[in-house]
């Protein structure tokens, strides 16, 4: 973490808090201050209640994802997909080492106490970490998986922890409980980025997101023993909560202000007992407002390349796909061949990722669409707003959806007319990427 900061900082891209701030919302209304201004991380250096520091917004910004994936003049989908390919065929155990002695030096054991307690937003139950990736193995085959999960801080021996449904560690703790067994997990609380972007991987139950952060290393991870848990986690964790998800045991948990922007109610929800916790002397807590920049950007990127790897092995031309403003939306880049290729892209792309796909835009090659003002100019100037406008009623939507608030699709195909596009060329001025305004303005 220290090493990204410092990377961080040397860009610009790191502003800093020196005043003390409360972490109940004040820490969360800076943290969307500072979004709204820019985008860069935010640290503050002085929370009230812990002497550790706290990090945000650190994976708010595209251009960063695709600096700490290393795309060359890829773009972040092509990448993505190179790099999962090839964690999915390496060989077990090719994807991590033992921890010498210097990697591991300077920790200390402490108590959740010792960690900041960040209430986020108005309605919270109380603090929660909203960072924390969860690593366990498969109690079968003994696979390593690393997953988000927000959990509530009830006291030093207790959080409360919802897992989703569809999550590898929700088969897991089913699986552990059918047999009356707790399952043990690990809470990496602070961790570099290739830690933290593997966890938002989507892979096959047989692959391990350790293997994909090894790929975005670029080498093997060094990995440390936990001290009352049979597991081991990356030793370039700041932060590591040991434990385990106690069976047949549900307590309220909640409310809470997810991603979506609105807060999910109070709920019997898993029980995790806290066996051990563990930190360096100098970590720095990382904290994610949920629902921000730094919660989405991550989300619509790994959802753009499973998007963009089912579609361009479907239909041809396919460039490049965002999920831009919310990982709700699907905005596919073609290189228009012929007419009704904007159609076949929704039906392949619909497909893609059933929980997702709300909305489909099909633009032409020369739209930006990580900007979504440029996105709708396309589709506003370009054509007909209601024939090139497809409604699909009653079809399932995202999984966590009881009331069938996200059932049904909107497609939209805001390419220019097949055989006009001459009549849509869009206007340009000669020399307008070469001006330098320090040359132009006193």
């Amino acid at each position: 973490m220290r090493d990204l900061l410092q990377q961080l900082e040397n860009r610009g891209e790191l502003r800093r808090v020196a005043k003390p701030v409360d972490p109940k919302h004040q820490l969360a209304a800076v943290t969307r201050a500072v979004q709204r201004a820019g985008g860069e991380a935010v640290l503050f250096e002085s929370v009230t209640g812990s002497t550790m520091p706290v990090i945000s917004n650190l994976f708010g910004d595209h251009g960063r994802l695709c600096r700490m994936i290393d795309t060359g003049d890829k773009t972040f989908c092509e990448r993505w997909i190179a790099l999962t390919e090839a964690c999915i065929t390496a060989p077990a155990g090719s994807f991590t080492r033992p921890a010498t002695a210097a990697e591991t030096a300077g920790l200390v054991s402490g108590t959740l106490s010792d960690l900041p307690a960040i209430t986020w937003h108005a309605r919270d139950g109380g603090p929660y970490f909203t960072s924390a990736i969860f690593l366990a193995n498969d109690p079968d085959t003994g696979v390593a998986n690393l997953s988000f999960h927000r959990s509530q801080q009830i006291s030093d021996a207790e959080l409360r922890v919802r897992l989703g449904s569809s999550h590898d560690l929700a088969r897991y703790q089913a699986r552990a409980e059918d047999k009356g067994e707790a399952l043990e997990a690990a809470l990496i609380l602070s961790a570099p980025p290739e830690i933290f972007l593997a966890a938002c991987a989507s892979l096959p139950i047989e692959a391990s997101e350790l293997a994909m952060a090894a790929q975005i290393r670029g080498e093997p991870l060094a990995m440390r023993r936990c001290e009352t848990i049979d597991l081991e986690v990356p030793a370039s964790a700041d932060i590591v909560v040991e434990g385990r998800f106690l069976p047949n045991i549900r307590r309220p948990e909640g409310p809470f202000g997810e991603f979506m922007g609105n807060y999910v109610e109070v709920g019997p929800n898993h029980v995790f007992e806290v066996t051990h916790v563990s930190y360096r002397k100098d970590a720095v807590f990382h904290g994610l407002l949920c629902g921000s920049p730094e919660d989405l950007r991550p989300l619509e990127a790994v959802t753009a390349a499973r998007v963009y790897r089912a579609v361009s092995a479907t239909v041809r031309g396919v460039i490049d796909v965002s999920c831009r403003p919310n990982v709700m939306i699907t905005i596919v880049k073609i290189k228009k061949a012929y007419e009704g290729h904007a159609q076949h892209v929704f039906l392949a792309a619909l497909a893609s990722h059933l929980d997702y796909n709300k909305v489909v835009i099909v633009v032409d090659e020369d739209v930006d669409i990580y900007d979504m003002d440029d996105v709708m100019w396309a589709y506003l100037t370009r054509g007909r707003a209601d024939t090139r406008a497809m409604i699909l009623n009653d079809i399932p939507g995202f999984y966590r959806d009881p009331k069938k608030d996200h059932w049904g699709r909107l497609c939209i195909d805001a390419t220019m007319p097949w055989g006009r596009e001459a009549e849509f060329a869009r206007k340009t001025i000669p020399g307008q990427d070469d001006i330098d305004l320090s040359d132009w303005l006193a």
